[in-house]
């Protein structure tokens, strides 16, 4: 007479758990489902951009999910590869959309700044092309300084809500000198 559980008793099939990566993937992508589904309006995912993603990875924030960048990439990392498994063109992916970059780009500076350590990534490359192109000792090019002085006079044409907009395009360094001269400029006036 056969059981109904043939497993009992005998040796059970060989059957291989899911790795933890292959169980975390499946978890999110169900979580990201669930997301899709429970928006307003409910979205299909052939139509997720990657302003829905964004969206969604804020919102997974508000619990906590999401406070380091690396668990944030691994997060996109996972579910872009997910999304394609799923039978998702790599094309299409909006795990994989520019925007997405350009997110995890600014969120691993923010919390940098916020822990007091900028994030330059490259910098030795950076330092070495910038001495190949006439930067001595950390001082820029005379064109540089060009560059510099007509991108300012630009500023002070325009009016003060604009030049914040526009200084948002500097960071560091070249944005205080920027702030510094546009102060000391418009003080004169």
């Amino acid at each position: 007479m056969e059981s109904a559980e043939p497993w009992r008793g005998e040796a059970r099939p060989p059957q291989a758990a899911p790795s933890r990566y292959e169980s975390q993937k499946r978890r999110d992508w169900n979580t990201f489902v669930q997301y899709l589904r429970n928006h307003k309006p409910p979205l299909v995912l052939s139509r997720c951009s990657g302003a829905h993603v964004i969206e969604f990875l804020r919102y997974l924030d508000q619990f906590g999910k999401t406070k380091a960048w690396g668990s944030l990439d691994a997060l996109v990392g996972r579910l872009r590869a997910a999304y394609e498994e799923s039978g998702g063109s790599p094309d299409t992916n909006p795990f994989a959309a520019r925007a997405i970059g350009i997110f995890l780009h600014d969120v691993r500076e923010s919390q940098a700044k916020a822990r007091g350590i900028p994030y330059e990534k490259n910098k030795r490359k950076r330092a070495a092309a910038a001495a190949g192109q006439g930067h001595a000792g950390g001082k820029p090019s005379s064109s540089s300084s060009t560059a510099l002085s007509d991108s300012l006079s630009l500023s002070l044409s325009l009016s003060l809500p604009l030049r914040c907009l526009w200084l948002r395009n500097y960071k560091g360094k070249k944005a205080r000198e920027i702030a510094t001269r546009l102060l000391s400029q418009s003080s004169l006036n």
